[in-house]
Order: structure tokens, then C-alpha cells, then sequence
């Protein structure tokens, strides 16, 4: 299945482009009590240059003064569009009942307590107008806590653009998501064909993402920063499973996309045993990360094991099976030697490279320097 033919090489790179065109956005807000963030996220909208931006903010049955504040901004600015929820749906459905109500060729959402960055739409459109087969275009994003979001950097050093198949085969391949979300847009044609988001807790936009490279291509913006995203106490990630973290969510948003692309996307098996062996690959090396410091959560090594077999019984024995089998064999009470600690520091070592070049490339692994 296909969407938009592509002549791209696996991946290549290109000096960014000025936008010649002012192409249309529609920015969807889904709302939950964030009646302190909203108007800043609407605001960080309405001030893109180069677009023409609406914005369509879905109340989920807010219970503090969020519906009200949007409904004043809507009153002063015609872009502003409010849905109001009678009852709690939840952040998908919230999110897919704006999409009904969009009107631009491009799609962005986000959250009420996220911004985005001076410039960022037309840095984004500007690369999606030039390469009509791209159909998600994403960036940095600046995490940040507290009043202040940190400073962005505006100008696009470089556009790196992936078929989309060869993006969607490392994410499978690696088992990670790369993607906050604020910084993503999506080109509509696209999301028309694949559909909105699917009810996952937390892994709803990570699945869509993987949903729209599998039938266009992927872009990503090196140099500038796309869009704040907020660390509180509130937000939805502070909900994940604190025994296995994520592990479980990334592999429901595989299985999701597995479940719609087998039939429709050529290699939709192979994609699901690479998916699975990353996960299980990362839940072994979790259980002997415990034993190289010592600090081994016996609970928590036998809910990861239980994973990484369930996942991985039909995968070769690697490096992360040999690991975690000798780790187990040494003991929960065992001191770790001084082989152990290194070992320790070089992975910690190589999590930060990786976090380089994510920060850098936007993407984990190999991916960044393939030719």
C-alpha cells in the first residue's frame, strides 16, 4: 500500500529551502485542566509566520477554567475554534474529534501545556511543499519544567529525508520511539488515508507515527528547535508503569500497527519479529543493568523476564540473553566486580551517544549514519 510514489534514496540529505508557498495549518489542542497552559499553547499558534493557521482546541470536560479562557480567545480571534466535551473521553478521542474538524493541508497537534517554537511551521511546511512524498516532518524538541521555557534555536542547519519504509524499519529494528510530539506535522492527504489515533494510554501518537511511514516518506528538521514540550506532575507520562516503564505501551503501539498494516504494507512479519527482539533484547539488558549495580528489584527482574520470553522465545540466543543469564547466575547478593562497573559505565557511556546524536539526528543507532 502506497500513498505518494517516492524516487528518494534510502536517505539523503539537503540544504533547507525557503517557503515560497503559504500553505495551511490546522493546530489541534486537545484540553484536559490546563486552564494555566492553554492560552500560551493557543498564542504559540497563532504567532507563525508564513502559514495560514487555525486552531481547534477540544475541551475534554475540563473542570477548572480552561473551557472558558479558550472560549473568550475564540470570541477576540476567528481562528480559534472551541469543541466542548459533555463528559471525559480521553486524549484520543479528543485529539480524533478535532481532526473531524480540520481544514488545513497540514496537521499538528498539540497539547495545552506545549508550545510551539518561533518559526516552526514554516520550517516544517517549507520542507513538506518541497518533497510532496513526505508525510510527517518532525524536529527538536526542547524539554523544559517551571514558567520559562529555555531559548530555541531558529535556523535549520539541514533537512535529512528517509523513504519512509527504511524509517519505519529502524524504529521496529531498535524498538524506540524518537518522537515527543509537539514537533511532529503531518501532512492531511496522508492522515486521511491511514486514520487517526488509536486507543493506546500512551503510545497513541508513537503508533500513528509509525502509520504514516508506512505508506509515505519521513523528514526531519537538524539545527532548530520545533516545539517546547512541558515536564509536570500532571502530564500523561508520569502515568506509565513504573516496574517495566515503557515496554509494554511500545509493544501495544507495534502490535496496533501490525495488526492494520499485515495484508496492506509488503514485510509486515519481518517488522514484527524486529520489533519484538528489540523489546526483548531491551527488557533482558534492564535485568542484568540491576545486577551490574547491585541493586537487583527481584519483583520487578521476574516481570521483565516474563517479556523478554514472551517476546523473544522465537529469537536468536544474543548478546542480551548471554548477558542476562550469566547476571542471574551470579546472584541477586553478589557485590559487583570491577568488570561489572565497567561494563556498567560503558553502557552508560554509550546511552549518552545515543542521546547525541537523537539530539542532533533525531533518530537512535545506525539510522543517523547510513548513506
Amino acid at each position: 500500500m502506497t500513498v505518494l510514489d517516492t524516487a528518494l534514496p534510502a536517505r539523503r540529505r539537503e540544504t533547507p529551502r525557503h517557503l515560497v508557498t503559504r500553505p495551511t495549518v490546522s493546530v489541534i489542542v486537545p484540553c484536559y485542566n490546563y486552564a494555566d497552559y492553554v492560552a500560551a499553547a493557543i498564542g504559540s499558534a497563532l504567532t507563525q509566520t508564513g502559514v495560514e493557521v487555525d486552531v481547534i482546541v477540544v475541551d475534554d470536560a475540563s473542570t477548572d477554567d480552561s473551557a472558558a479562557i479558550v472560549a473568550e480567545l475564540a470570541r477576540r480571534d476567528p481562528r480559534v475554534r472551541l469543541l466542548r466535551h459533555a463528559l471525559n473521553a480521553g486524549p484520543v478521542d479528543t485529539f480524533n474529534d478535532g481532526l473531524a474538524l480540520a481544514r488545513g493541508d497540514y496537521l499538528v497537534r498539540l497539547d495545552a501545556d506545549d508550545l510551539l517554537t518561533p518559526g516552526s511551521l514554516e520550517r516544517s511546511t517549507a520542507l513538506a511543499e518541497t518533497h510532496p512524498s513526505v508525510g510527517l516532518v518532525y524536529g527538536h524538541p526542547l524539554h523544559f519544567s517551571g514558567p520559562t521555557p529555555p531559548k530555541a534555536r531558529e535556523t535549520p542547519r539541514r533537512w535529512t529525508i528517509w523513504q519512509g519504509r527504511t524509517w519505519l524499519r529502524e524504529r521496529c529494528r531498535t524498538g524506540v520511539n524518537v518522537i515527543t510530539s509537539p514537533e511532529v506535522l503531518m501532512r492531511r492527504s496522508v492522515v486521511d488515508v491511514v486514520g487517526g489515533q488509536r486507543p493506546l494510554p500512551h503510545t497513541h501518537d508513537m503508533e500513528m507515527w509509525l502509520r504514516i511511514a508506512a505508506v509515505s516518506d519521513v523528514a526531519y528538521i537538524e539545527g532548530a528547535d520545533q516545539a517546547w514540550h512541558r515536564e509536570h506532575a500532571r502530564s500523561l507520562s508520569q502515568s506509565i508503569d513504573a516496574s517495566t516503564g515503557d515496554l509494554r505501551d511500545r509493544r501495544d503501539a507495534f502490535e496496533t500497527l501490525f495488526a492494520w498494516s499485515d495484508g496492506r504494507v509488503v514485510g509486515t512479519a519481518e517488522l514484527r519479529q524486529l520489533a519484538d527482539r528489540a523489546l526483548a533484547d531491551e527488557a533482558r539488558t534492564r535485568i542484568t543493568h540491576m545486577y551490574d549495580h547491585g541493586k537487583v528489584d527481584a519483583e520487578r527482574a521476574a516481570q521483565l523476564r516474563a517479556l523478554a520470553e514472551e517476546w523473544g522465545a522465537d529469537s536468536r540466543a544474543g548478546a542480551a540473553e548471554i548477558a542476562r543469564v550469566r547476571a542471574e547466575a551470579r546472584g541477586a547478593g553478589a557485590a559487583p566486580r570491577p568488570w561489572q562497573l565497567a561494563r556498567a559505565a560503558g553502557r552508560r557511556l554509550a546511552n549518552e551517544i545515543r542521546i547525541r546524536r537523537w539530539h542532533r539526528h533525531g533518530v537512535f543507532h545506525s539510522d543517523a549514519g547510513q548513506q
